[in-house]
C-alpha cells in the first residue's frame, strides 16, 4: 500500500520537532547574546539535545543561523501578505504599521534582527548577505508599492519614490534599536504611524480622511 501524501513517520515528526526546538532555542540566543557568543554548546543545552545531536540537525553554527534567519523572514513575510501578494500602494504601508504593533510583542525577533543585522555589516560574517538581500528585498518591494500606487492614482505622480522607500526603512530599523534600548518610552507603533499619516499627508493624491 500507499501512504497519504502528507504522512510523516513518528521519526519524521521528533526530528522536524527537534529542528524547530533548536530553531527557536537558537533565536532567543543569537537575540541576546549575538551569533558571536552563541556557542553550539548553548543551544544543545537548551534544546534538551546533545552537541552531536544538534549537529546531526545543523552541521554549522552558520547552518544554524540560516535556518533562524529564514524561520524569521518566512514569520514576516506571511504575516504582510496575508498569505496572498505583496500589498501594493499605501497598503504597503500599513502593512508594515501592522509589523511594527505585532513586533512590539516580540522583543526576542526585534533582538534578533538589530544584533544579528549590526554584526553582519561585516563582510565576513554568515549573515551578510542574508542581510544584503534582506535591504534589496524590502527596497524592491516598497519601490513598487510606491509605483502601483502612483499608477493607480493613490500617490501623487512627483512622489520621491527613493526617498520614501529609504527614509520609511531607516525609521524602521531606527525605532526598532531605541525601542529595544527603551521599551517604556519609546513606543514603535505610535511613531511608525505617525510616520505613514505624515506621508500620506504629504503625498497621497486624494485628501486623506484622519483615523478613527
Amino acid at each position: 500500500m500507499s501512504f497519504p501524501p502528507r504522512y510523516r513517520s513518528r521519526g519524521d515528526v521528533s526530528g522536524a520537532e527537534s529542528r524547530e526546538k533548536a530553531v527557536r532555542a537558537a533565536m532567543e540566543l543569537f537575540a541576546t547574546s549575538g551569533f558571536k557568543g552563541t556557542s553550539i554548546a548553548r543551544v544543545a543545552e537548551k534544546t534538551g539535545l546533545s552537541q552531536s545531536g544538534l549537529l546531526h540537525h545543523f552541521p554549522s553554527k552558520t547552518a544554524l543561523l540560516s535556518a533562524v534567519l529564514e524561520a524569521r523572514d518566512a514569520e514576516d513575510g506571511e504575516f504582510l501578505s496575508a498569505g496572498g501578494d505583496a500589498p501594493l500602494g499605501w497598503a504597503a504601508f500599513d502593512s508594515l504599521a501592522a509589523l511594527v504593533a505585532r513586533n512590539s510583542t516580540r522583543p526576542q525577533l526585534v533582538g534578533l534582527y538589530v544584533r544579528v543585522s549590526a554584526e553582519a555589516i561585516e563582510p565576513g560574517h554568515p549573515a551578510h548577505e542574508w542581510l544584503r538581500s534582506h535591504y534589496a528585498n524590502v527596497e524592491a518591494w516598497l519601490t513598487d508599492a510606491v509605483q502601483a500606487g502612483k499608477e493607480r492614482g493613490e500617490i501623487r505622480a512627483d512622489a520621491p519614490v527613493e526617498a520614501l522607500v529609504r527614509t520609511t526603512i531607516a525609521v524602521l530599523d531606527g525605532l526598532q534599536q531605541q525601542w529595544l534600548l527603551r521599551p517604556e518610552s519609546v513606543s514603535m507603533t505610535k511613531l511608525f504611524n505617525a510616520h505613514v499619516q505624515g506621508l500620506r499627508e504629504q503625498w497621497s493624491s486624494a485628501p486623506e480622511q484622519p483615523p478613527r
